[in-house]
């Protein structure tokens, strides 16, 4: 299983498939294998385990490892920051999925919607006449009972 939950063939090779050992990863990364071990040690990136407890790091961790070197070398960031911007980073990639899922839930109600809107409009009796308020005019009445006549 890939680190997201989702079944994945074992011989397809991908980004996120652990294949590197530390040494490799190492040279790829530039960096030494015991900043490797210390960066696994603090969370900032945590390879794959073999059934013998060895770390494999995939394409994405040699890629977050080149990320988390230029934080620190480049922008002069410390570590516990390097880990906070990493966390905020996946929070965010969370949230635009999230935010894309719902819209497709959105699109799919408001479809719906429209079908369900049709179905009725197309359901109406054509022998009634749709009743439209017409404006009266206003006008003043004034009633005034006759008077009787008078004898003089």
């Amino acid at each position: 299983m890939e680190r997201d939950g989702r079944r994945r063939n074992p011989y397809q090779l991908t980004d996120e498939t652990p294949v590197y050992v530390i040494s490799v990863a190492a040279q790829l990364s530039g960096l030494h294998p015991q900043t490797l071990r210390q960066y696994d040690r603090l969370g900032l990136v945590s390879p794959d385990r073999t059934a013998g407890r060895g770390r494999r790091y995939s394409a994405r961790d040699i890629e977050l490892l080149r990320q988390v070197q230029a934080l620190s070398q480049d922008e002069g960031i410390n570590l516990a920051g390097i880990k906070r911007i990493i966390e905020l980073e996946h929070q965010v990639a969370a949230l635009q999925a999230r935010v894309a899922e719902l819209s497709a839930a959105v699109d799919g109600a408001a479809a719906a919607m429209q079908q369900r809107e049709a179905q009725v409009h197309a359901s109406y009796r054509r022998d009634l006449v749709p009743y439209q308020d017409v404006q009266q005019a206003s006008a003043l009445v004034v009633w005034r009972p006759k008077q009787p006549k008078r004898d003089m």
